[in-house]
């Protein structure tokens, strides 16, 4: 068994509280010691009680399905001897009602962008077999139910 770790910190300070128009900005601190602005989103909370120049939770889970992703793209592809030069990724979750009529995160939709080395890169087949493994293999992927689709792949 892992674990991993975070911390979350948040301080109400001087301002009011009761009447919910509270700031939302609060910090995520990891076990390397990066500390990173978190927030609500501006979607769920209007400003000014949102900071929409820091990470909110929505986001930060779309990231981490594009990151995991990549990962385990980037090893197999490694494995399969094709060089990747650069992956980029713009990935788009979408929050809707869910079966149980529960606002959630119901898709998620990765759009990499490869580019490997002359004479290296996968073809068509390969690269959909490396994505579909990669999927596979996402611990975050596994562990949401959000629908995860990869485009560009064959």
């Amino acid at each position: 068994m892992q674990q991993f770790e975070a911390q979350l910190a948040w301080q109400r300070g001087a301002q009011p509280f009761l009447d919910k128009r509270y700031s939302r900005a609060h910090a995520w601190t990891f076990d390397g010691g990066l500390r990173v602005p978190a927030s609500s989103s501006p979607l769920s909370v209007a400003l000014p009680m949102s900071d929409p120049a820091a990470v909110d939770p929505e986001e930060a889970l779309v990231a981490a399905v594009s990151s995991c992703h990549m990962l385990f793209f980037l090893a197999l592809a490694a494995s399969a001897g094709h060089v990747v030069d650069d992956y980029r990724d713009h990935a788009l979750g979408t929050m809707s009602k869910n079966a149980d009529g529960k606002m959630a995160m119901t898709r998620i939709v990765l759009r990499p962008a490869i580019g490997f080395a002359d004479g290296t890169g996968p073809d068509c087949a390969q690269l959909d077999a490396l994505h579909h493994a990669a999927h596979a293999q996402c611990y975050i992927a596994n562990s949401i139910k959000a629908d995860v689709v990869v485009e560009g792949s064959a």
